[in-house]
């Protein structure tokens, strides 16, 4: 079940809500959970269990590891709980990529294949692992203690509007609302976390969606007969598509939890107005980037080492962000390319682009962050280089002119991808997007979300283009 569905937006989303806001506050918890189950069951019944049975043995490992005093022995129940979780990763997302490559290292030497029946990839599994080894860590570092309601842990870990695509939600952050949120349970959290819920389905109804219906109509001809412009149109496209959908996605989280009176990080903070690969990062999936910074690169210690092995780190991290992202060679390479500027700009480019100016560094950012676009959205490698090729062979002729609706979207679409590059902008966009507003912009804002969710709902009834870019993750 995707939030832009009818189901989700006019059966789940009200029967959930309704029942919630009239249960008594000890009973909620429990509701949450049942509704998540039912929410993740939907779209995968055969690997709700999955999760149910591994955060079982989750909470009595950690509960044990919790209680153990001997250091040694903790050490042994940390490192068994993330390998349990970790390999259950491997095993489902990465078992079909590292058998497809043994396979053909062993055609080239003559012998028969390793015969596999191809795994099915269940729904959220990479972001439910990384939030199950934040529990894990963040108890034996002491940063807090671990749930004794098993029904707790178990609503940390299954929390419908994070479950599937994030935002990576670190257990710390989280803990102390699951047993109390009476200080942000009031109406003022509820209706700006409406506000945000429509704020994400707008992006993803009206934009992601019309860029992304281009984007596939270029990209699903032949990649190789395709001219210069159609080419450009297609990535581009595709950029602002996967901004919006998953920023979207992000923002309809956010505002789910804040309804249920959850507090949860942002996830994405205009990152095409960056003017640096890093700054990038730190404004795109900002839960991820957070994540692999404490809990991979400041293990592999971090900056506190020799430039050399500082740099490796960084490269380290970003090839394990590209295979978190897919099992495929093209999600490898991507984190490379990245890791690459991310060094090269600790090196000299950070001085560079601070004399060139903050213009020409978000231009040729955006560029790069294009560039490794055509990495994500091809399936493989010789497919990526074939549309380099086309992007830059300079071709004539443009064979797939979009129409009206969609030059409209992507002049949106660039509008609020840079509208924040000003301090004016960045200060607006941060009212708007702001936990609690001033009670004189309550009527508006309500007015306006209401319109825009019926306008929503009116687009997905005539559309049978809905696709959601990060369930693949």
């Amino acid at each position: 079940m995707v939030f832009s569905s009818i189901l989700f937006l006019l059966f789940f989303l009200p029967l959930f809500f309704i029942v919630y806001f009239f249960l008594p506050p000890r009973f909620r918890n429990l509701w949450i959970v049942l509704g998540s189950v039912a929410f993740y069951s939907w779209g995968a019944p055969k690997f709700i269990v999955v999760i149910l049975g591994t955060t079982l043995i989750d909470f009595f490992l950690v509960k044990w590891m919790d209680k153990t005093p001997d250091g040694n022995r903790k050490k042994i129940i940390l490192t068994g709980t993330v390998l349990l979780n970790i390999g259950l990763l491997v095993y489902f997302k990465y078992s079909n990529f590292f058998i497809e490559n043994l396979n053909e290292m062993l055609s080239l030497i003559g012998v028969s294949g390793v015969h596999w029946t191809k795994l099915v990839l269940p729904i959220g599994i990479s972001f439910y692992t990384f939030e199950t080894i934040t529990y894990v860590v963040d108890v034996y570092r002491r940063i807090h203690k671990p749930q004794d309601n098993y029904l707790d842990y178990q609503l940390y870990i299954i929390l419908f509007p994070k479950l599937i695509a994030g935002p990576i939600v670190r257990y710390h952050d989280l803990a102390d609302q699951i047993t109390d949120r009476s200080k942000s349970d009031k109406a003022e959290y509820r209706l700006t976390g409406f506000y945000r819920f429509v704020i994400g389905l707008s992006k993803k109804i009206f934009i992601a969606n019309v860029l992304g219906h281009q984007a596939d109509l270029i990209f699903s001809s032949d990649i190789a007969s395709l001219d210069t412009a159609s080419a450009w149109t297609g990535l581009l496209a595709y950029a602002f598509q996967i901004y919006f959908d998953f920023s979207g996605y992000s923002d309809m989280a956010i505002g789910l939890c804040r309804m249920m009176g959850f507090v949860i990080p942002e996830n994405f903070n205009s990152p095409y107005v960056s003017s640096s690969i890093t700054e990038f990062w730190r404004r795109w999936h900002i839960s991820l980037g957070s994540w692999m910074k404490n809990y991979l690169y400041i293990p592999l210690g971090g900056n506190k080492v020799s430039n050399h092995r500082h740099y490796l780190n960084l490269w380290l991290v970003f090839l394990a962000s590209g295979f978190w992202h897919g099992a495929s060679w093209n999600f490898i390479i991507w984190g490379a390319w990245h890791g690459l500027f991310l060094v090269l700009e600790r090196a000299f480019l950070l001085s560079w682009y601070k004399r060139a100016g903050r213009l020409a560094g978000t231009l040729l950012t955006f560029f790069f962050v294009l560039i490794g676009w055509v990495l994500f959205r091809t399936e493989t490698v010789s497919d990526a280089v074939t549309l380099y090729e086309r992007l830059f062979v300079f071709s004539p002729g443009y064979s797939f002119m979009p129409d009206f609706e969609y030059w409209v979207m992507f002049s949106l679409a660039i509008l609020f991808s840079f509208f924040a590059w000003s301090e004016t902008g960045s200060k607006l966009q941060d009212r708007v997007f702001a936990i609690v507003l001033p009670y004189r912009y309550n009527l508006m804002g309500a007015l306006l979300s209401i319109m825009f969710f019926f306008l929503a709902l009116s687009a997905l009834s005539v559309s049978n283009f809905n696709p959601f870019i990060y369930f693949r993750f």
